[in-house]
């Protein structure tokens, strides 16, 4: 028997609570994983409150995201003691996932934890950290080094925004943080923000060409923010979109990439191959600096994470939530 935040819909409705299950509940897979930590995304915020179909199946246990200690395996590539991280590949959605004790998945869904990151700090970093590496490493391909130009970071409060934030000043970019939040400007600058500005400079339809304002940009938000923030990039920049917030809609326009020669780099972190998510682990645990990633996280119970679904989607949550399942 284990805990798990389980999500069920039927006749009496839609719901979501902590109860006790049992090892039966778990689905199929060939790694069994003691959950030490998991996290609260935007994502999850969605399924827990069920503001967005994104589960296919009920009862299910919810959590996009866990690291923990593997004990039993299947397969060769993981035996019991090994420490483990798993992002994405529709855990959480259509198959149980880490907001609890015990996970059963496929091995191919799992990435070794690197050596210099706990099972904590993993999961302090999660799929928004990941998804944030994943969005930097793009603007590293594309040739954006420091010094190149400015780099906005849009949903700058948010999980992939604050470590978007930390990476890239780490890396020496100078950094302009987008938020509906300016009265957290003093945190997101002790994060490396060399400038904030608020969100309703880019929130609201715009035109379809602006000011040349930054080299590159991270948007998690989408809709108008994104196309403003295409509309703003210089001549041969690049933009990564990765997020939602807003809205899916992309009311730009042609004029950016015609005009300008910008890139669009679109973010999947959900269905990444291993060679794209393992590179970008590694880099986590070497260029992120884990006492800022501390700064920017807060710790809750299985049982708060319930609230946190509302708090994250009402823009109550700044920074990273962590979430001990076994309290």
């Amino acid at each position: 028997m284990f805990k798990a935040l389980v999500i069920e819909k039927d006749a009496a409705g839609y719901r979501a609570g902590v109860q006790t299950v049992d090892d039966s509940a778990l689905p199929a897979g060939d790694v069994l994983v003691r959950v030490e930590w998991s996290t609260v995304n935007y994502k999850d915020g969605l399924a827990i409150t069920g503001k967005s179909p994104v589960l296919r199946s009920f009862p299910l246990h919810a959590g996009i995201d866990f690291a923990g200690v593997v004990e039993a395996s299947e397969d060769p590539r993981f035996k019991p003691g090994d420490r483990v991280v798993l992002n994405g590949w529709g855990v959480g959605e259509s198959h149980s996932g880490g907001l609890a004790q015990k996970a059963r998945v496929k091995a191919d869904w799992l990435v070794p934890l690197p050596d210099g990151l706990t099972t904590r700090q993993a999961m302090a970093i999660g799929t928004a950290g990941y998804t944030a590496m994943l969005s930097v490493l793009a603007l590293e391909r594309h040739g954006l080094l420091p010094g190149a130009g400015d780099i906005l970071v849009t949903g700058a409060n948010g999980g992939v925004g604050s470590v978007a934030i930390t990476l890239l000043a780490g890396m020496g970019h100078r950094v302009v943080a987008s938020t509906g939040r300016i009265e957290e400007a003093e945190h997101l600058k002790a994060l490396g923000a060399a400038e904030v500005i608020d969100r309703a400079e880019l929130s609201a339809p715009g035109k379809p060409l602006g000011k040349e304002r930054w080299a590159g940009v991270v948007d998690s938000v989408g809709s108008h923010t994104l196309a403003n923030a295409c509309a703003g990039t210089r001549y041969g920049g690049a933009v990564t979109a990765c997020g939602l917030a807003q809205g899916l809609d992309f009311p730009g326009s042609v004029a950016p990439f015609i005009l300008r020669g910008i890139t669009l780099y679109g973010i999947d972190s959900v269905m990444a191959k291993p060679s794209v998510r393992m590179p970008a682990w590694e880099r986590l645990a070497r260029d992120l600096d884990l006492a800022k990633l501390e700064a920017l996280t807060r710790e809750i119970t299985l049982e708060q994470a319930v609230q946190a679904g509302t708090d994250i989607l009402a823009g109550r949550v700044r920074g990273r939530l962590v979430v001990d399942v076994n309290r």
